[in-house]
């Protein structure tokens, strides 16, 4: 049985009666009113009661469930081995919340390790020991994560929590047996918290196998943030390349920019293109060992890297303020990762700017995205220099694709097929898009 969870109001963390150690660090990380999913999930986590969340990245999940679970932490008795276990997809999203995990326990005496892949057999070694000297609280990737399970020595008796974070994304890249496995290997007796930012039929099946009569807060799936432009090009694919270059030469001053792209081998043509034009670019993806990822990402959010180059793994995976621009260089699959990549930007109440290139094969995949965040995006005209995109009519994207005949002069292996497009063009343009004049393309 699933029991919704209502909202509480909580003008400050104080309302929540945490432990002094925890107010503090709460107090020195310059937090001031809990965010929706904080007020809801924070008393059902206390209460020591099983959470399953919708939420997205950006809203404040991490703490909706790293301050009630440390609290609760410093007030059970004493004892050995693991005491609390967050599973989540990706190596920079165990990191991010080991970080964060590590300023809230400041005060405190809870221990936390990351583990996660891509390391050598020395980091596997320190990863061990660890784990049979007794730390507090393991985030760890999936897969990492059961090699060490296997080996027997990883003592879980007085685990008190499993949390599961973007439950949807570790399904999506095929964990679902690997959480299965790693929870025969834990207590019967836990409390289990689980975060996604979708609610779709897996997660509900999984969630039914791993928690018992949980509680559920359901977030509305969250609109990019008011103060987030958003904007589109009609653009043929050949064509992506030297728009990217314009809109990063028209922008000088923008000193954080991210580039989403739909797959590893465009990442790193992306990444071949902008270099070989001496543009401070590098590029983030599982080909690169994970010392050279958390040195780009470091340099990124030290401001000594202009450009980051990267898939969707990435759009949940780091956490960092003042990016002025997201350029989406292929529309995303999944309407939702459309939220989380623009998330990116004007986050803590910044502005910022989020442009996406629709070539024509992405149009439908576009039109899904306006509809999930129930408004349409505002479809910029092409700098000077450039060949007319594809057209842009609602109406003719809504009715079903038609089976493509066999005809003479068709290349199935071209990224266009030079037919010419009739008509009026279906959407509003606009001439300007930058605050500064954009180049011609060469």
């Amino acid at each position: 049985m699933v029991t919704f969870v209502a909202m509480q109001e909580h003008e400050d963390f104080r309302g929540f009666g945490f432990v002094s150690q925890l107010e503090d660090a709460i107090d020195s990380m310059g937090f001031k009113s809990p965010t929706p999913i904080q007020q809801q999930a924070i008393p059902s986590v206390i209460g020591g009661k099983d959470l399953i969340a919708c939420a997205q990245t950006g809203t404040g999940k991490t703490g909706a469930f790293l301050l009630p679970m440390i609290h609760r932490l410093l007030t059970l008795p004493p004892c050995d081995g693991i005491k609390a276990l967050i599973v989540v997809p990706t190596r920079e999203l165990a990191l991010q919340i080991d970080q964060q995990l590590e300023a809230m326990a400041y005060f405190t005496d809870i221990s936390s390790m990351a583990i996660y892949g891509g390391g050598d057999g020395l980091g596997f070694d320190q990863q061990k020991k660890a784990l049979t000297s007794g730390v507090d609280v393991v985030v760890a990737t999936p897969g990492k994560l059961l090699s060490h399970l296997n080996l027997g020595y990883v003592n879980t008796t007085n685990l008190q929590f499993l949390v599961l974070d973007e439950a949807d994304r570790m399904l999506d890249m095929g964990f679902i047996d690997d959480i299965l496995r790693i929870n025969k290997y834990l207590p019967e007796k836990k409390q289990v918290l689980m975060f996604s930012a979708t609610m779709a039929t897996p997660i509900r099946k999984l969630a039914k196998t791993i928690l018992k009569d949980p509680e559920e807060i359901s977030l509305a799936i969250a609109k990019p943030a008011a103060g987030v432009t958003q904007q589109a090009y009609l653009v043929r694919e050949e064509d992506k390349i030297a728009l990217l270059r314009s809109i990063v030469d028209a922008n000088s001053d923008y000193t954080r920019i991210i580039v989403f792209a739909s797959t590893k081998a465009i990442v790193k043509y992306i990444s071949f293109r902008l270099q070989s034009e001496r543009y401070p670019a590098k590029s983030m993806h599982s080909d690169k060992e994970q010392l050279e990822r958390e040195s780009i990402l470091g340099d990124f959010k030290a401001g000594k890297l202009r450009i980051l180059i990267g898939t969707d793994v990435i759009s949940r995976g780091i956490d960092i303020d003042n990016i002025n621009l997201v350029v989406n260089y292929n529309v995303p699959d999944d309407a939702a990762d459309y939220v989380h990549r623009i998330g990116r930007t004007a986050r803590a109440a910044n502005k910022g700017q989020a442009i996406t290139f629709i070539n024509e094969k992405e149009r439908r995949k576009f039109l899904r995205i306006e509809e999930l965040i129930e408004r349409t995006v505002d479809k910029i005209e092409l700098p000077e220099g450039f060949k007319k995109g594809p057209d842009y009519v609602v109406e003719e994207l809504k009715k079903p694709a038609k089976k493509k005949e066999g005809h003479k002069g068709s290349h199935g292996h071209k990224k266009h097929d030079g037919k010419k497009h009739h008509g009026k063009h279906g959407s509003s343009h606009k001439k300007h898009h930058h605050r500064k004049e954009v180049p011609k393309s060469e």
